[in-house]
């Protein structure tokens, strides 16, 4: 088994801690019908929201803060568990218990979800964009509009998705290794909507689930979202170790695997065929679900099996046609378990009632003529174009990537601080994500994302690659000229 890359495995350095207030002491007002550990998740809450605790600070140990407050360590336990199940706390073997920041804040703040004037914006994975798919995009839409459209806009059965987009998954899906009856096979509006439909259907609240110490913080919303505990596992180049993996089946209580095989958010990891063996025997061995999301694997040529094929009675797959296809194509292939159908299908109702038939039409167009094929290809080539830039530009600040992904993973230079680089690259116009919202814990490394999809000439990719080259081979302001009112 290969070693683990220093580069991702590496805990924080102290420097990166958020300083702990001293005099902090909470108050505990005695309510009727609450709990003293209630009382004090509350307030650890309450804290964190006004920024009274702030980002990444070590809270005080179990038994200090029970001395402390005058109660028992287990209220103090019970307390911190609370917390971190609802996202505001992490907990790391070894080393304590850090404020988290809430990820739908750092989401809002580093990945910007509108084009600002004048900002070259690295900060969100898109699909790559050219005129094969303006061009394809208009096609289908003036196909469709000739079509007698009664087979796919009026029907709102079944909940899974109709027989016929199905069967076009059915194609689709076992081009990426998966063979599965179409009674297995469910339409999603997108590939978050089936890791929701998925992990809801096998994760109660208060129960662990494991990811990548560094993984898509999709995974880390839904836990804040659903209740379950999230924890992350230490990684190499090909994702979790399996050894860390098995030994936190062992320790107990854990009810699923969310992971990334393919080109893995943010780092790109690409998981071998003999590590996919291997995470599916552990699983199965201590009857463990995981939750496959694949969807870069359309863009990778190697055939490597789908974990969900080797423990079909455990498995979930997930695909979309998001990062691959077209970025506006919202639509995804959920494959379950067999005895999961009715149940999926039934959380599915209660939700959406069933996923967008007129995607899902495109999307089975597209299959039928290899017009998605095609679009695949070129986002596969033009990916490789735009890595072959990265790399000659910012050869030796990468930690990690791969030639047909859509994004790349940086080290943080010396002396500088993610946060520190982030505000530097925004006055220069670039927008980029640092990485505390794909953090899991695990001992995960900080580092930096940069994306390079959307509709990004090689010219305009280049000056804003070069603007980072300059910021990181420059030393860090003695302090942050941003921050004097």
């Amino acid at each position: 088994m290969r070693a683990p890359s220093p580069a991702l495995n590496s805990l924080p350095l102290p420097g990166q801690e958020a300083a702990f207030p001293a005099d902090w002491r909470p108050t505990l007002v005695k309510r009727k019908g609450a709990t003293k550990h209630k009382l004090l998740t509350e307030r650890i809450i309450a804290d964190i929201d006004a920024e009274i605790l702030l980002p990444h600070a070590r809270m005080p140990t179990h038994r200090d803060l029970a001395r402390q407050l005058g109660v028992s360590v287990q209220t103090v336990s019970l307390s911190y568990k609370e917390a971190e199940r609802r996202g505001y706390l992490r907990g790391e073997v070894g080393r304590g218990t850090f404020v988290r920041s809430r990820v739908t804040e750092k989401a809002d703040r580093f990945m910007l979800d509108r084009n600002v004037s004048e900002t070259m914006d690295l900060s969100i994975v898109r699909a790559v964009y050219t005129e094969a798919h303006e061009h394809a995009s208009r096609a289908v839409m003036q196909k469709l509009a000739g079509l007698d459209n009664s087979t796919f806009m009026r029907p709102c059965r079944p909940i899974a998705g109709l027989d016929q987009h199905r069967e076009a998954a059915q194609i689709w899906l076992r081009r990426l290794g998966v063979e599965a009856d179409k009674d297995r096979i469910l339409i999603t509006n997108g590939a978050a909507h089936g890791l929701f439909l998925a992990v809801a259907a096998v994760v109660q609240p208060g129960e662990v689930v494991l990811t990548e110490c560094l993984t898509d913080h999709g995974i880390i919303g839904l836990a804040n979202v659903l209740g379950f505990t999230l924890r992350g596992l230490p990684t190499d180049r090909e994702g979790i170790l399996v050894e860390a993996f098995e030994e936190a089946c062992a320790a107990g209580g854990v009810a699923a695997l969310v992971l990334v095989p393919t080109l893995g958010n943010p780092t790109s990891h690409v998981m071998s065929a003999q590590r996919r063996q291997a995470v599916a025997d552990v699983a199965r061995r201590y009857g463990v679900f995981v939750v496959e999301d694949e969807v870069y694997k359309p863009l990778l040529e190697e055939p490597l099996p789908a974990i969900t094929e080797l423990l079909p009675e455990l498995g979930f797959f997930v695909t979309s046609f998001t990062k691959s296809v077209l970025t506006g194509l919202r639509v995804g292939y959920l494959v379950v378990p067999p005895q999961y159908s009715i149940r999926v299908a039934s959380i599915m109702r209660v939700t959406t009632w069933s996923a967008t038939n007129l995607p899902a039409e495109i999307a089975a167009q597209w299959i039928a003529d290899g017009t998605a094929e095609e679009l695949v290809k070129i986002q596969r080539h033009e990916a490789q174009a735009r890595q072959t830039i990265v790399s000659e530009i910012l050869g030796n600040h990468i930690a990690q990537t791969h030639p047909i992904s859509l994004c790349a993973w940086l080290k943080v230079p010396p002396r500088w601080t993610e946060e520190g680089l982030v505000r530097a690259l925004t006055q220069n116009r670039v927008a980029v994500t640092p990485s505390d919202p794909f953090m899991a814990g695990g001992g995960a490394m900080g580092g930096i994302r940069i994306c390079l999809g959307g509709r990004l000439s090689h010219g305009a990719l280049a000056d804003a690659l070069q603007t980072i080259r300059r910021t990181f081979d420059q030393l860090p302001p003695v302090f942050d000229v941003s921050s004097i009112a």
